[in-house]
């Protein structure tokens, strides 16, 4: 229970505030007014760049047949993270078709799918390349670019095969990393959220 303010301390606080004025308040606030917010100019073209040389593959990188899964994670992404993204368990945010494109068509298409997910802060997208089955003695040349691409280009943390729902083995989901701080959509190990 608090005490009393006793008559000599409240006499005391009268006495030494008498001459106080209150402070004027102005409508009028100065300084300047907040800009915009700033953006990573040089990481989004140093990142377009990369995206834009997607090289074609190289001999290290393994043949897919028509049945194979597709399966990569880059080092340190995290086990949790990857059996999720087989499993479909994250939101797909953006779709490519690639049915029916040439190969060079197909690049293209993938190189600027990759930009605009990476712009728009994508995270988990979903690429339909086929199986291939059409593709003759060449096998399956479109999923085999897909891969390619997707193991050079350096914001792909991870890709497997697509469930058979959606697409299985003609299908890859794509986990791609945040490319800024505003990644309030990612769980505690940096995955997106579901």
């Amino acid at each position: 229970m608090k005490p009393k303010p006793d008559e000599h301390d409240s006499a005391l606080f009268r006495e030494a505030t008498r001459d106080v004025k209150p402070l004027r308040h102005d409508a009028r606030v100065t300084g300047k007014a907040p800009g915009p917010r700033a953006r990573a100019r040089f990481a989004r073209a140093e990142r377009r760049q990369g995206l834009e040389e997607i090289p074609d593959g190289s001999p290290h990188e393994p043949e897919l047949a028509a049945g194979d899964a597709s399966l990569f994670a880059r080092p340190g992404v995290p086990a949790s993270s990857l059996r999720k993204l087989r499993r479909g368990q994250y939101r797909v945010q953006a779709e490519l078709d690639l049915h029916g494109l040439t190969v060079a068509e197909a690049q293209l298409q993938l190189r600027e799918f990759l930009i605009a997910s990476l712009q728009r802060n994508a995270r988990c997208l979903r690429i339909v390349h086929g199986k291939g089955l059409r593709s003759g003695s060449k096998g399956p040349v479109l999923r085999q670019l897909v891969n390619s691409a997707l193991r050079r280009t350096a914001p792909v943390l991870a890709f497997a095969s697509a469930r058979p729902v959606d697409g299985g083995t003609g299908a890859v989901y794509v986990l791609l990393a945040a490319t800024h701080a505003s990644s309030a959509s990612t769980t505690a190990d940096g995955s997106p959220a579901a």
